[in-house]
Formats: structure tokens, C-alpha cells, sequence
């Protein structure tokens, strides 16, 4: 997802009622045309669907964009360990840089968090979701390791999220 479409995603949904095309296109830094065709890209990629007449609302699959691109405070990120007082070079910002690490990341350290709680205890409190926790569960009670952990915590993230469109 482009800069632009997040920006424009984004501001529709801070929006708290109808704004004009030139008031909106200034909001998120383009000209009306640009805005336009990133409106009409958002449209046609799943988005944004059209309502009423000639306005335009977010679909789920843009709630789930707006999530997996929204930067949380460094404070926030999820810092990847591989122990106790062992500390990896990664750290996740935002649920799609969550996505690449894991990705990267030593399946040590995937062990680690898993089976502490810290997954969940990070998209419960960082992401405000609870039920994420319910799969992540279902991760522990398989008692899955090594590259079969991986395999599966990414697909549930993708179920989740769709992180894979995204990346």
C-alpha cells in the first residue's frame, strides 16, 4: 500500500462527517486530482466501497489496512527476545513490521514469546484485541515448535489480518 492510499484511508476514517473534495484533498497533502485516483485505486483494490451518493466508506479489509500500517510508540513495539536478559535486534512498530520480523526472526525467540503469553498480552494490549489471543492459544495447545510455529503463527496472522496482501 502506497503512502497516499494510507493517508487517504486513514483520514476517512478519522472523519467525523462529510467533507468537500478540496477541504479533504488538503487534509492528506495531494490535489484533488491525485486524490481522486487514489480514492478510485482504494475503490478498486477493495477499500472503499462507494455510499449514498458520491461518497465513499471503508470496507473491512481498509479497517484491517489502517490497523496493520499504523506505527504504535517505540515504547509500544514488541521487542523480540531469544530469553531472558537475551535481546534480539528486532523490534515490531506496527503489525506488519510484527509480520517481517517474524518472518526473520530465530524460531528461538517465536518459542519464547509464545509460550510466556507475550504475543497475546501484546495484541490484547497494544492492539486492543482479546480474541487474537483465542488462536494464539490454539498455537500453544498444539504444542508446536521450530519452523512448524512459524508457519502457523503467520498463518494466523494472515487469517487475521491479511497481512499477507500488504506485504
Amino acid at each position: 500500500m502506497k503512502e497516499e492510499q494510507f493517508k487517504v484511508l486513514k483520514t476517512l476514517v478519522e472523519a467525523t462527517g462529510r467533507m468537500d473534495l478540496a477541504a479533504f484533498a488538503q487534509k492528506v497533502n495531494l490535489t484533488t486530482d491525485q486524490t481522486i485516483h487514489q480514492i478510485q485505486e482504494l475503490a478498486k483494490e477493495g477499500f472503499l466501497q462507494k455510499v449514498g451518493s458520491g461518497g465513499y466508506g471503508i470496507t473491512q479489509k481498509g479497517k484491517a489496512a489502517i490497523k496493520v500500517f499504523t506505527f504504535v510508540p517505540k515504547e509500544a513495539g514488541f521487542h523480540f527476545y531469544y530469553g531472558v536478559d537475551r535481546p534480539s535486534e528486532f523490534t515490531a512498530e506496527s503489525l506488519k513490521q510484527f509480520y517481517v520480523d517474524v518472518k526473520q526472526v530465530n524460531v528461538e525467540s517465536i518459542e519464547f514469546h509464545l509460550y510466556r503469553g507475550d504475543f497475546g498480552r501484546w495484541f490484547k494490549e497494544v492492539f486492543k484485541d482479546p480474541e487474537f489471543t483465542n488462536e494464539l492459544d490454539r498455537l500453544k495447545t498444539n504444542g508446536l515448535k521450530g519452523e512448524d510455529l512459524r508457519v502457523e503463527l503467520l498463518k494466523v496472522l494472515d487469517a487475521k489480518y491479511g497481512l499477507d496482501r500488504f506485504i
